[in-house]
């Protein structure tokens, strides 16, 4: 069992989490080495929020926070994912070095198909109902999982025509992204549903508002969400995920190494990007 533990760099100004902390490119390389030192395995840069009711940002906006991070940590040695959706910034910062696009559409655009296809990158596809903007705005479905798993499916058999490689296809279902609670819930407790597709299955919870609801005192603030964070995170693993993403790195690197105790997996992590 290989299990990549996905660090959040979020360079941006409005992340729901840690938005506006790292802007500067030097404190966003500090703390990403950080996280590398905490135990990631590999530190996905994003230029451009994707919370609900997010702005789109410009191509050079987004360009301007990235490269420069991506080329400081790749020329260390770092393995660097690009959380993006423009072609243009997944060509750009893969001839900086990134070893992964983490694509929110699923490489919907034939472009980022052509440009992922050409770099021979691995790529994550990821379920989201709608755009960043409306997405949240009463999301509905008749099987969320299996509508989610054929979505998927549908996505990887795209970009494998295309040229991409099936081993390096990771899925996502999306948590958060165009879902209620319920909707979220039930993902997470049929996550084996995407794990028996045999495309490595990356899970992304860290800190996210659904986590908060459960405490019967109101919806916990962000900061108060990583006890639910690394729940999630541990259950899913034991499901089978070989990706999880976080922001809580330290934390999280703990947990899965009890986790990987516990459930007999090999000690430590292992990177396979």
């Amino acid at each position: 069992m290989k299990l990549l533990l996905m660090g959040i760099l979020n360079v941006t100004p409005d992340s729901f989490s840690d938005g506006g902390r790292y802007q500067n490119a030097s404190d966003a390389v500090r703390f990403a080495l950080q996280m590398i030192e905490d135990g990631a395995d590999l530190i996905d840069v994003g230029g451009e929020s994707t919370r609900p009711r997010a702005e789109p940002v410009s191509l050079d906006d987004e360009l301007r926070r990235v490269l420069p991070v991506v080329e400081e940590l790749s020329a260390g040695g770092i393995q660097v994912s690009v959380d993006t959706m423009k072609p243009e910034v997944a060509r750009r910062a893969l001839a900086a070095g990134a070893r992964v696009i983490n694509d929110v559409t699923a490489l919907r655009e034939p472009e980022m198909r052509e440009i992922c296809a050409g770099a021979e990158c691995t790529v994550c596809l990821m379920h989201m109902k709608g755009e960043p903007r409306t997405m949240q705005e009463s999301p509905a479905y008749e099987d969320v999982v299996s509508e989610v798993r054929e979505f998927l499916l549908g996505a990887a058999h795209q970009a494998e025509a295309a040229g991409v490689k099936r081993e390096k296809i990771w899925l996502d279902p999306g948590i958060g992204f165009g879902k209620t609670v319920e909707h979220n819930l039930a993902l997470l407790r049929n996550l084996d549903k995407l794990v028996e597709t045999g495309y490595p299955v990356l899970v992304g919870v860290s800190r996210k508002s659904f986590l908060g609801k459960f405490s019967g005192t109101g919806v916990l603030p962000v900061e108060e969400r990583l006890p639910g964070t690394l729940a999630a995170q541990v259950l899913a693993q034991a499901q089978g995920a070989r990706i999880i993403r976080a922001h809580d790195v330290l934390e999280a690197r703990r947990a899965i190494d009890v986790a990987s105790a516990i459930l007999g997996y090999p000690a430590g992590s292992i990177s396979a990007v």
